[in-house]
């Protein structure tokens, strides 16, 4: 059997259009229900979110480490630092835990 690899492409790249097409030829209208809105707002941040959770714990050698780093830098996110102070910090706590375990 014979596998075009041009066809895969193909059929992927009309999936792809597709699913950015529909929504913008079935909504035209604005959307005023506030739940839908809220929830559309938020659709990027849990999106990066759960792309970005697995990486925090798995990029280290030990998961204690990796904890140690994100609690620190969910602390100072929520103290209100900047994102260089956050992730400075992060890396520093990973470090030093890996350094001693």
């Amino acid at each position: 059997m014979s596998h075009n690899v041009y066809i895969y492409i193909l059929v992927m790249a009309g999936v792809t259009y597709l699913i950015r097409l529909l929504p913008l030829t079935l909504i035209q209208k604005e959307i005023k229900n506030k739940t839908i809105r809220s929830f559309l707002h938020y659709v990027p941040y849990v999106t990066l979110a759960v792309m970005t959770f697995p990486a925090i714990l798995y990029a280290t050698a030990s998961i204690w480490s990796a904890l140690g780093g994100l609690v620190a830098a969910i602390v100072l996110a929520y103290k209100g630092n900047s994102l260089f102070k956050v992730s400075l910090s992060a890396c520093l706590v990973v470090f030093i835990i890996e350094l001693f375990a």
